[in-house]
């Protein structure tokens, strides 16, 4: 991690992997599927903890008794999020309604199925595995049928990336899914390209 006067930065490398100053598309990621999966959504999984932007949309977005689960894979990512970077996360980590959990979350995902009605990614820049040749898991074919099982019905998996890949939209048509794509603004302080939201729907 790393920090310009009051902004911070987390790197993989030299990869930029996030920054303080943008994350709408992370806030998005939460609220539009809160808007597909409606008011009864009562069990939410995270996939990566980052700064904090997507569990705080979700504790807005979904409803007041959902039950959310984040995993991090990256022990250092929690505690960052307990010491320098705890001001990112207003109170998110103290809510009793969230969980986190230090692990894969592709091991999470295997373990429940039909329990989650959403499963937002945000482990990687896009679907491949930059952080871990083991996120390649969540991305096959194989890893995206876990995810649409691991779903209830009318279920939504939503996974985030910088970049569009057309191959990854026709696995996730592949696995079951019914496939929308959002371009999304990703709040940064200079000129970008969107970012761009798979938003994958287990027929209800």
């Amino acid at each position: 991690m790393r920090q310009w006067n009051q902004h911070f930065e987390i790197m993989f490398g030299e990869e930029q992997l996030m920054g303080s100053w943008a994350f709408r598309s992370e806030q998005e990621l939460a609220t539009l599927v809160a808007k597909r999966v409606g008011a009864c959504a009562d069990r939410i999984l995270i996939g990566g903890l980052g700064m904090g932007f997507t569990l705080a949309a979700a504790r807005v977005a979904f409803p007041v008794a959902a039950q959310i689960e984040v995993a991090e894979l990256v022990p250092t990512v929690v505690e960052w999020a307990q010491g320098p970077l705890a001001h990112l996360f207003d109170g998110s980590l103290s809510d009793p309604r969230v969980t986190i959990t230090v692990g894969d979350v592709h091991d999470v995902i295997i373990e429940r199925e039909s329990r989650f009605d959403a499963i937002l990614l945000d482990v990687d820049n896009g679907p491949d595995g930059l952080i871990s040749c083991a996120n390649e898991r969540l991305y096959c074919p194989w890893g995206l049928r876990a995810a649409h099982a691991a779903l209830k019905p009318g279920g939504v998996l939503a996974v985030w990336s910088a970049y569009a890949d057309d191959d990854f939209t026709v696995r996730l048509r592949t696995a079951g899914f019914v496939v929308e794509q959002v371009s999304v603004d990703g709040g940064e302080q200079i000129e970008s390209p969107p970012h761009i939201l798979w938003l994958a729907a287990k027929a209800a």
